[in-house]
């Protein structure tokens, strides 16, 4: 099963292994705070993905195609592969920064992960 939260929101244990799929750290939150089994920096939008976004929703669609050509690397396909795999043994909560909870690269991340058949 995989999960979306918002990494400001309180860690539960129905969380399952809490993944952060951003670039940066989150603002203002302490590392024991958070309690991040693994953070996928790789796995996020790249910085200039990141930046052209900028959390306009009139460009959601465009940045949805830009991610997805990303994620289509190897390098990147690697670490979704392996999302899948711990996915498929345990609950994992894709753990991101964003305050849309609709349009955030979080979703992108596990709507992938979805077509991968999980």
């Amino acid at each position: 099963m995989i999960k979306l939260k918002r990494v400001y929101e309180r860690p539960s244990r129905a969380d399952g292994r809490r993944v952060l799929v951003e670039r940066l750290w989150p603002r203002g939150l302490k590392r024991a705070d958070a309690d991040i089994a693994e953070w996928l920096r790789d796995i996020a939008p790249s910085d200039t993905l990141r930046r052209w976004y900028g959390h306009d929703p009139a460009r959601w669609s465009e940045f949805k195609r830009r991610y997805r050509a990303e994620l289509r690397t190897s390098e990147r396909r690697e670490l979704l592969e392996t999302l899948a795999d711990q996915a498929r043994r345990d609950t994992v909560t894709l753990v991101y920064a964003a305050r849309d909870e609709e349009r955030n690269s979080a979703r992108v991340v596990r709507e992938e992960l979805a077509k991968m058949g999980r």
